[in-house]
């Protein structure tokens, strides 16, 4: 198919200083959880990117001194020499297919707590350094002769970079991780020297750093800039006013202005707080205070919001992270006229846990994420069937829906049979929760493409028993009927039923979605600690019920901190009025009120309550599984060579957890066995001589 002339402005070249990109797609710096511990797999991930059709790609953070790093987190690094093989790996892979390699230079300053290397912290002023950890080390404020440091250091680091090859030289200065941004903010630089004070003082540190930049690998390589938007921390952060008045006084400075918005947090936030384009009122005029092209963010997955950004003279580039994980292929579809074909981001950031962690990466909507190299998987590209010939999908949930798809396309005759009436399982049912309406996308793309397979058939209120199954005769079943939250309590403060009057109704996740709703004072018990216990919360202060919130964590939703909006969901829920009680367990469950307990002392308390929701723990949907293998010695005659469970029906979990099942299922289906061999690629230190 041609490509949509609306779109052609999206595929314009565009100068960066002394380079060229190929179009205005431009994958900002993104994290992986990869870093310096897997480097090839992080090379091939950008690899794939290339080939995507993306005119710039950006490495993530690269620690460019060792006396500035962030341990526990793993980013990349360019301590010295050492490093260069594997950046070039990466910067090799990027410009593959034509695209513009860029590496991020980040030097952590208040933000680097120096965990590995134990060098003791610098930054424009003392101050105790600003983590996710809240490690207790403090920063000292560097004098002059640390500045000129710094500024060498960063010329060997201009230089390693070219000699690793890439084409473009990020100086960070955003997300309030940037020594660059460090300076410039009245919250973090209280300096009375030549380096503090005005907004032209606070700006020389920025300015010496590009002008040795430009010296140094200004022939050949393009330099860019990312700053924050607004600090969104009062009246002593640096303000969206203030980077206006900044870039005004230093146009011409950058070769590219990158702008990003806030903290992280703010930056990056999920679809259930952040709208596409969310950061477009910030950025909107900044363009005719320079005439340095400006590269945006703001989640697009929509090329006319795309095309609307540069016509509207807001963006130059338009900047992708999440998206561009999403799929990769972003811009190539975009190219072919395959909009439709298009794995939009859904907002989950599900990939940001990945560096939070400090684990691999995963993507909710493209499994391969991350296991381009380790697995060999590649998101548009998937090895021909094997030997068998038919398999029988049973439950359409995100695992049903995935495993169908990639195994419709590997070319086996499948059936997808789904109980209900609808696609998408426990998607269907989340995607109408308060904030979650993206997360249906997970569903729509799969359910588009399914319909283009004419090796796929769907069939609907086909709730399956074991000996349907085996009168059909499909020589493989993949059981992926999800699972159901319990309704006795069992998670971890509880890992045996909890104590219950049966006079109390008690109501679980699954009521709730299927609307059977309580009335009057509801006390929810939230020990499942992801999104779902606030979501529920929010929904049923809604609907005029009074709402305490109970948790054993000292935060709400505890594990989304690891997602960006711990903080964001509890200032909705205080916002819609719900009480939050945290560090409590709820002891026991009485006719008309709840025994909580203190989760460290044991003290018990009472709240009254005239309904308690639980959100706890689920447990796998798997009765069919268990009654096939009880029949297994009838599978030969039957035609049946393997039987399996996948996604939320084996162990419940996130639904990246289950897309990945699907997708993994699909894959290995008539693959060798491994044996005891380790299913994926991992690279080992090499020992050093001593």
């Amino acid at each position: 198919m041609a490509r949509d002339p609306r779109y052609d402005i999206l595929f314009e070249p565009l100068k960066i200083g002394p380079v060229t990109a190929k179009n205005r797609f431009y994958q900002v710096p993104h994290c992986n959880g990869g870093g310096y511990r897997d480097p090839s797999a992080a090379a091939a991930m950008r690899g794939v990117k290339s080939e995507g059709g993306w005119g710039v790609i950006f490495t993530e953070q690269c620690e460019m001194h060792h006396t500035s790093e962030i341990t526990p987190f793993i980013e990349l690094r360019l301590w010295d020499d050492a490093d260069i093989p594997a950046l070039a790996k990466m910067a090799e892979a990027m410009k593959r297919n034509g695209a513009l390699a860029g590496i991020q230079l980040a030097y952590s300053g208040v933000n680097g707590p120096n965990l590995y290397t134990r060098e003791v912290p610098r930054a424009p002023t003392a101050l105790p350094i600003r983590t996710f950890t809240n490690d207790p080390v403090q920063a000292r404020a560097m004098d002059k002769q640390d500045i000129r440091d710094l500024r060498r250091w960063h010329r060997n680091a201009y230089r390693r970079a070219k000699q690793a090859g890439f084409d473009l030289v990020c100086l960070y200065g955003a997300h309030g991780f940037g020594i660059i941004q460090h300076f410039l903010s009245t919250a973090t630089n209280q300096r009375n020297d030549e380096y503090g004070g005005s907004l032209e003082n606070r700006a020389r540190l920025m300015r010496e750093l590009v002008a040795e930049a430009r010296d140094e690998i200004g022939d050949t390589c393009g330099i860019t800039l990312r700053l924050s938007l607004d600090e969104m921390i009062g009246d002593l952060g640096f303000a969206n006013a203030e980077l206006r008045d900044m870039i005004e006084m230093h146009a011409d400075l950058p070769d590219l202005w990158d702008l990003a918005h806030g903290a992280w947090e703010d930056c990056s936030g999920p679809s259930r707080f952040k709208e596409e384009g969310a950061q477009e009122r910030l950025v909107a005029g900044i363009k005719q205070l320079t005439p340095k092209p400006v590269v945006g963010v703001g989640r697009f997955t929509s090329p006319d919001v795309m095309v609307r950004q540069i016509k509207s003279g807001v963006l130059d580039f338009i900047g992708c992270a999440r998206p561009s994980i999403a799929d990769p292929y972003l811009p190539k579809k975009v190219e072919e006229g395959r909009i439709d074909d298009i794995r939009e981001c859904i907002g989950c950031n599900m990939c940001i846990t990945g560096d939070m962690t400090m684990s691999i990466s995963r993507c909710t909507q493209n499994p391969t994420f991350m296991e381009e190299w380790r697995k060999g998987w590649h998101p548009e590209e998937i090895a021909v069937k094997g030997a068998s010939e038919s398999v029988l999908v049973v439950g359409a949930g995100p695992a049903g829906l995935e495993a169908a798809l990639a195994l419709g396309r590997r070319g086996y005759r499948v059936a997808l049979a789904e109980a209900g009436t609808e696609l998408g399982g426990r998607v269907a049912r989340e995607c109408k929760l308060p904030g979650l309406s993206a997360w249906g996308r997970v569903r729509d793309y799969r359910a588009y493409q399914l319909g283009k397979l004419a090796n796929v058939e769907i069939y609907f209120d086909s709730r399956l028993s074991a000996e349907d199954i085996l009168g059909f005769g499909f020589e493989h079943v993949a059981i992926a009927t999800g699972a159901d939250w319990r309704r006795d309590g069992v998670a971890r403060a509880h890992v045996v039923p909890m104590p219950m009057d049966a006079a109390m109704p008690v109501f679980t996740p699954d009521d709730l979605m299927d609307g059977r709703l309580p009335s009057g004072r509801v006390v929810l018990f939230d020990d499942d600690h992801y999104y779902m216990g606030g979501v529920l919360a929010e929904l049923l202060a809604a609907t005029g019920c009074q709402v305490t919130l109970v948790t054993t964590s000292a935060f709400v939703s505890d594990w989304t901190r690891n997602t960006l909006e711990q903080g964001a969901i509890h200032r909705r829920l205080a916002a819609a009025g719900i009480e939050i009680v945290l560090n409590r367990s709820v002891a026991r469950i009485a006719g008309d009120h709840v025994v909580t307990a203190c989760a460290y002392t044991g003290a018990v308390g009472a709240l009254p309550a005239d309904a308690v929701a639980l959100v706890t723990s689920r447990i796998g949907r798997d009765g069919i599984w268990r009654d096939l293998l009880a029949c297994q010695p009838e599978w030969a005659d039957a035609g049946i060579k393997s039987v399996k469970r996948i996604g939320d029906a084996e162990a419940p979990g996130p639904i990246a957890w289950a897309t990945y099942a699907g997708h993994r299922y699909a894959r290995e289906l008539d693959a060798p066995d491994l044996g005891d061999a380790m299913p994926f690629r991992r690279e080992v230190a090499a020992l050093a001589v001593d």
